[in-house]
């Protein structure tokens, strides 16, 4: 998403990517999923997608009650997973795109083609000045892509997992996979616009009555000593004025301490 500031924008499914001074790319990007089993991974998988800006999910040869649930699955991510389409094989999911790149473990395979780990794809995207439609294939969780599938791949990314456990979940993998791209700017996303309400900062006569009532209370708790009550007094005057305090700030820690001084008087009626 490119926003006026510069920076990357969105705006349905197309995305401009920027890696400044570079020129821009132009790239559709559509995520595939092939032959999933579990309806909450695509349901995740759907939800990653509306996180991180991307809007078209293929999904290939669905097992069909697993298709049907992963519509109840996709919490937030309902405009996704309606416009999702199923389609029978992988060759009518990327047919019309120019670049696809499917996702593999890399282990206990002969692999012809760039294997990237997940953090080079972006630059490796940028090198290629990739544009227009491009797909990125996650396979089944059972077997993932099969040699067939990925013969259809002009690369392959690896999440760089560890050796021990390679293989990640499907939706978990398709968030890692979302997320990776949007910090890198290849699927840029746009941030929410928030409402922030600042209070002003507290001027000193603020400071001073809270300082004042401050010192009541110690005085009233015995915490000062009259041999070094002055020098206290002045470290505690200093205290607040390098709390920076603002006029909300100010009126919370004046209510504490007024409540403080208001049990005081209780405990001392109660011992007169």
């Amino acid at each position: 998403m490119v926003k006026n500031s510069g920076q990357p924008f969105t705006r349905q499914g197309f995305f401009l990517l920027q890696s400044l001074p570079m020129k821009l790319l132009r790239v559709n990007w559509r995520v595939v999923l092939v032959r999933p089993r579990n309806p909450l991974n695509i349901g995740a998988a759907a939800r990653a997608l509306a996180n991180f800006g991307l809007r078209e999910l293929v999904v290939v040869a669905p097992y069909e009650p697993v298709w049907q649930e992963a519509r109840s699955a996709a919490v937030g991510a309902e405009q996704v997973i309606e416009s999702a389409r199923a389609v029978p094989s992988l060759l009518d999911a990327v047919g019309d795109t120019a670049l696809v790149v499917g996702t593999t473990t890399g282990s206990r395979r002969n692999l012809d083609r760039d294997l990237l780990t997940l953090p080079e794809f972006a630059a490796w995207l940028r090198r290629r000045k990739v544009s227009g439609r491009a797909a990125l294939l996650f396979g089944s969780e059972k077997t993932g892509l099969s040699n067939e599938h990925l013969s259809l791949c002009h690369a392959l990314v690896r999440i760089p997992t560890a050796t021990d456990c390679p293989s990640m979940n499907l939706g978990q993998a398709v968030a890692v996979c979302a997320y990776e791209l949007a910090r890198a700017g290849v699927v840029p996303t746009r941030s929410p616009r928030l409402t922030v309400h600042r209070s002003e900062a507290a001027n000193l006569q603020s400071l001073e009555r809270l300082f004042a009532r401050a010192a009541h209370v110690l005085d009233a708790s015995g915490y000062l000593k009259p041999k070094s009550r002055a020098a206290m007094l002045i470290k505690l005057r200093r205290l607040l004025l390098d709390l920076e305090l603002t006029n909300h700030g100010a009126r919370i820690l004046g209510g504490v301490v007024a409540q403080v001084e208001w049990k005081l008087g209780q405990i001392m009626k109660g011992e007169s």
